[in-house]
């Protein structure tokens, strides 16, 4: 006969709480194998392996009820899953260990210990599927072209030296934060006195695109800032401050027409 386990047991092996084994139960998720004439509630090895899938898949953030469903599909092949699931993970663990690697080297180049370039402090952070989601709504929703412009960039900015790019990051803070100063400061987004500063952020977005980025490219790249990604990077900068830049870049490409 294989070996069984009571709630406490089980709890114990899994590393979970007695209360939640009992929650499974009564949701349904997880039934004893049978409950003895002591009452006890008594767990085998399917039970088991039904409680793995349970703790992995809620690892991966999924829903108990979606869990439930999955697990009980006619369809559901327990060697398969754990086939995807762990090919799933490896992909998490390279990027982890990529981040790990990041990480390390930046720590290093504070410590004065060792150099990296800038654009190096990201690798691995930004998932490449993120970036190709980006890029694949720009295309979406500006034009073939718009994959030209991308690549351009990408090559624009892979050209520069370390020091080239050092000082074309201290200029984008330089210019957000006097752009953002001007919000705390109660300047109106549509304000000429702004004039000089957006031209500034205009100049250097075309140093990026290795083109000029005239009045037309400058408005449609404030409606790219609408992304939530773009706005949830500028509202680091200041609450509001997405709000603020968006409209002042497109006041200030109204008024060149």
């Amino acid at each position: 006969m294989r070996k069984t386990y009571t709630v406490n047991q089980l709890a114990r092996l899994a590393g979970i709480s007695v209360r939640t084994l009992h929650h499974y139960d009564e949701i349904g998720l997880l039934k004893p194998a049978f409950t003895g004439e002591n009452r006890y509630r008594y767990y085998g090895e399917e039970e088991l392996l039904r409680l793995q899938q349970i703790l992995i898949h809620r690892e991966l953030d999924i829903p108990l009820a979606e869990i439930a469903a999955v697990l009980d599909a006619p369809d559901f092949d327990r060697l398969e899953t754990l086939q995807r699931q762990r090919d799933r993970l490896e992909e998490q663990a390279k990027r982890y260990a990529g981040m790990i690697r990041t990480i390390d080297r930046t720590i290093a180049r504070l410590k004065g210990e060792g150099t990296m370039k800038d654009a190096e402090l990201y690798s691995g952070i930004v998932a490449p599927e993120k970036q190709a989601e980006y890029e694949a709504w720009l295309v979406d929703r500006y034009g073939s072209d718009m994959q030209k412009q991308i690549d351009r960039s990408r090559e624009q900015m892979a050209g520069l030296s370390q020091a080239d790019q050092t000082a074309m990051m201290e200029e984008l803070r330089i210019i957000e934060q006097s752009l953002a100063q001007s919000m705390v400061d109660g300047l109106p987004p549509q304000a000429t006195a702004l004039d000089s500063m957006i031209e500034r952020h205009r100049a250097w977005v075309g140093s990026t695109w290795g083109r000029d980025c005239g009045p037309e490219a400058y408005a449609g790249l404030a409606d790219i800032y609408e992304h939530p990604d773009f706005r949830k990077r500028y509202e680091t900068i200041a609450p509001g401050f997405a709000d603020y830049l968006i409209t002042a870049m497109k006041a200030w490409a109204r008024r060149q027409s």
